[in-house]
Order: structure tokens, then sequence, then C-alpha cells
């Protein structure tokens, strides 16, 4: 396999992985030319920061503080505000060339006030691509002041390498027994949902169209899991798999949740990088990270990171052959 990568957003363009009968494909969501990516597009394939996903009316307290972080989802914020880490550019900082991987390290400094954050944070990302299949992604991060941090990569993913417009038929499986609950703003009430049996439940493999269209209120999944106590190092909190390509996808990392977002909002009106149209639930995106909305949530896990303290997040996309047939 292969990946390719730019130093914007620190974005993934392409993951190259074969068939079962070793055809090459490019299985994430991405543009033909770099330029693409300065316009407006879903988060292909990047880092979002400095936190992920939603905070309610963009306001969090820390440390008796009042924060306005910008509003570029009003009401909320997201993925890290109007010009998050998705959209910087990110310094080269180290290429690693070893026997068992090859990979790049990339930095990134982000000053106090950016978006509305407390504290200058210097940021690390590395991409290792293991001789096993295994694409490493870490995320570091350190601040000279107390402040909050959610990093996770954004990739879409589509095993038949968008051969097939829809993830329909491919096969998901989280260990999840929670999803969290969500207010009419898209952003957590601080409730747990017991799934099983229903909908959302994907603690046994099963395919993503079954129910993707029954969902109240929703165009398709875009909900946080709550993932199950797991080894982090040996046990994968998610695996996709298409049966007609026999490409599958594990994912393992040491975050506590992952949110589940099949493109529900894509309308065909983006040609990506393999020539095809992307369409309604054309991929789908396993951003393994903290809870959204965590600074305002005391019960959550939190992610708050302080002066003494280093903030690691990691997460591992493994390919490999599913048995499905």
């Amino acid at each position: 396999m292969s990946v390719e990568l730019i130093n914007i957003g620190c974005i993934i363009t392409s993951i190259m992985v074969p068939d079962r009968s070793g055809k090459m494909g490019n299985v994430v969501a991405g543009f033909e030319n770099w330029e693409q990516y300065l316009d407006p597009h879903p988060y292909f394939g990047c880092i979002v920061g400095r936190f992920a996903n939603r905070i309610a009316n963009g306001i969090f307290n820390l440390e008796g503080k009042r924060f306005q972080l910008s509003v570029n989802d009003p009401p909320n914020h997201l993925h890290g505000g109007v010009k998050g880490f998705d959209k910087k550019i990110w310094q080269v900082k180290e290429v690693i060339e070893k026997n068992d991987c090859v990979g790049v390290s990339l930095s990134y400094i982000s000053i106090d006030g950016e978006e509305g954050y407390p504290g200058t944070l210097e940021t690390t990302v590395t991409y290792l691509l293991e001789t096993d299949n295994k694409l490493y992604i870490e995320c570091t991060a350190t601040t000279d002041k107390t402040t909050i941090i959610n990093l996770t990569n954004h990739s879409y993913f589509n095993l038949t390498a968008f051969e097939t417009a829809t993830i329909y038929k491919h096969h998901l499986q989280i260990a999840a027994k929670n999803i969290l609950a969500k207010s009419d703003q898209q952003t957590p009430t601080g409730k747990r949902i017991d799934i099983i049996n229903s909908s959302f439940d994907f603690t046994k493999d099963k395919e993503i169209g079954e129910y993707i269209s029954s969902i109240p209120g929703e165009l398709g999944y875009d909900h946080s899991y709550v993932l199950d106590e797991h080894e982090t190092e040996t046990m994968p909190v998610a695996i996709l798999s298409d049966p007609e390509s026999g490409r599958q996808l594990s994912v393992f990392t040491n975050q506590p949740s992952i949110h589940c977002y099949t493109a529900n909002w894509w309308d065909g009106t983006l040609l990506g990088s393999q020539g095809k149209n992307y369409l309604r639930h054309g991929a789908i995106a396993l951003e393994a990270q903290a809870f959204p909305d965590a600074p305002n949530h005391p019960q959550f896990p939190t992610t708050i990171l302080r002066p003494d303290e280093v903030y690691r997040a990691y997460t591992v996309y493994q390919f490999g052959l599913t048995k499905h047939a």
C-alpha cells in the first residue's frame, strides 16, 4: 500500500490498497490537485483542531474564565473554527525512513487566542506507514497556558475505491454499546443512549445500508459512539469491510469515542480524485476522538491540557482482506 499527503491541513490525499485480486485503488475521498483543498470542502483527510467536532455556542469555562470561540457552524463552534488546523500550512519536521516503516512528522504552532482558544499550542502530527499495512497517526501537543484540545484525522473511506457510489453494502462493526444523545443543535446533552438492538447497533457486524435511511430526523449516521473499555494496542475498536472488493479496514485508538459520519450532505457537486462525483452516503468517516463539547460536561473524559502535560492521541488504520464473500 501507499499513502500520500500534503502539508495543507496535514491532509491525507490518497491511500492506495489492493483488493482481493491485487488491483490497487484509492480508498479515501480527496481531490486530484492540491489547489482544490484551498477551497471549502467537507474536511477531506485533514487533521481537525484545536477541537474536533462541536462546542455548543462556541462557549466554555476554564479555570474560572469564560471563553468565546469563533462560531462557524451556527450556533456552534465546529472542528476548530473559521480557520482551524485543517486550513493551516504545517511545517515538515522530520522525514522518517526505517526498515519497518516510513513516514513524516509535521508541526504547527497555534498562538494564544487563535479562534478564541487560550494558550500557545505546539502540535506535532506523525504519519507512519508500517510494513504490515498499518497507517499510524499520532498527535502530540504542549501548551504554555491551560487549554482544551481534541485532535483527529477526518478521512472518508469507500473501500471499493469509489467504484461503487455508496457504502450501503459495506459492513461495519464498532465496539460500543452506547452513543451520546444529541440536542437539536447537534451537540451532546450529556446523556448516553443504549443502542443494543437499535438502528445504531454495530456491536455485531452488519451492512451500513440496512438502517441508514430509517434514523429519525437524520440523513444518515452522524453520531458519537462511546467505545467500550479496550486494549488500545491490540483490539480494534471498529472494523469496516467491503465484500465486493474484499478490502477491510481495522481501526485502533486510545481515544474514548469514534464519531461515525456517513457523508450525509454530499450532493454530487464535488469531483473526486478517482474521477467520480461524490454522492450522499458515498463514504464513511470513523473519527477517533474525545467526546464532543466535553468542556461543558464535567462527567465526560477531560479534554483539558495543562502546561506541565503532553497531549497524545493516536489512531491506527490497518488494511487487509475481509472474510466476507
